[in-house]
């Protein structure tokens, strides 16, 4: 693709940037139009206009995916910073912050990995707003949401949880084991799981009956900290998304006999939309999207 810089030299268009952001975020041209209220052709020019504007190519296209360029990879981590400034501006200059109480439940996993990144950047945009949060399984907290206790869910999608929310991101569940133990490859896979209803029990669950692998369960826990340590001491192997690896895991995978896993997607359910939850609910997909792929794959 032959472009070249605009003999302007003209600024970065934040309703450009803002469109870049959505379809590497979204992960497609025609979901990124649909979330921007644009026709795809809108978005596409959107795009190329961006890049005469960069003077270089953003997307690299192929046949069935497109994938972010070294410099698509560098203008989304600045593109990231310059909204939330502008967000942050516009917030002090209208001089009316949110305020109130906002009323979270988030699942155990997504509280303890990502919810402090998203509250960060909440109470920068929005210190006067409170939050009470609660923390426990996705199906309990709908539950509640549905008794107007909560206004606001971050968790998984299940098969027992039908009802729709909105996708913030997406990203590949592994096997976790200790870094410094064998598995024994001839008994049953010893599982550490959360309790019924939960996506990452169901896809291990799955996907090891699928591959005629014997497992059994040995240690069940509510807490993604338990599931961790029950991993991390050798105990059992734990399925988790592929960001919550830390220090003393490590992936097993087919060298072990173990299938391949589908991916996990984290979802926001909101009561109803007010300002506080969308606000909330932007940060969390920012937290959650940014950084979080290298290099990104996106469907065409």
């Amino acid at each position: 693709m032959d472009i070249s810089p605009t003999a302007d030299g003209a600024p970065l268009d934040t309703v450009l940037l803002r469109t870049f952001l959505e379809v590497v975020d979204s992960g497609s041209f025609a979901t990124a139009a649909e979330r921007l209220a644009l026709t795809p052709s809108a978005v596409s020019g959107h795009i190329k206009r961006l890049e005469q504007i960069a003077g270089v190519s953003l997307l690299a296209r192929t046949t069935r995916r497109l994938e972010l360029t070294q410099a698509g990879e560098t203008l989304y981590a600045y593109g990231r910073n310059i909204l939330d400034l502008e967000r942050e501006v516009r917030a002090k200059l209208r001089g009316a912050p949110l305020r109130g109480l906002l009323r979270v439940g988030a699942s155990e996993d997504f509280a303890g990995t990502w919810l402090p990144q998203v509250l960060q950047r909440f109470r920068q945009w929005h210190p006067e707003a409170t939050i009470d949060l609660k923390v426990g399984i996705t199906a309990d907290l709908l539950r509640q949401q549905e008794r107007g206790r909560l206004d606001l869910v971050f968790g998984k999608q299940c098969s027992r949880v039908g009802r729709g929310g909105e996708l913030l991101w997406e990203e590949p569940l592994v096997w976790a084991f200790a870094e410094d133990q064998a598995l024994d490859l001839e008994q049953p896979v010893p599982l550490a799981v959360f309790p019924d209803p939960c996506i990452y029990r169901e896809s291990s669950i799955g996907a090891l009956n699928k591959s005629g692998r014997a497992w059994r369960v040995v240690f069940e826990s509510s807490s993604m900290a338990g599931c961790l340590s029950a991993a991390r001491s050798g105990f059992a192997v734990t399925v988790i998304a592929d960001s919550q690896r830390a220090e003393g895991l490590r992936v097993l995978g087919s060298k072990e006999g173990l299938p391949a896993l589908p991916v996990a997607r984290f979802f926001a359910f909101a009561r109803s939309d007010t300002p506080a939850s969308a606000a909330l609910i932007d940060a969390a997909r920012r937290a959650g999207q940014q950084g979080r792929f290298s290099p990104r794959t996106l469907r065409g």
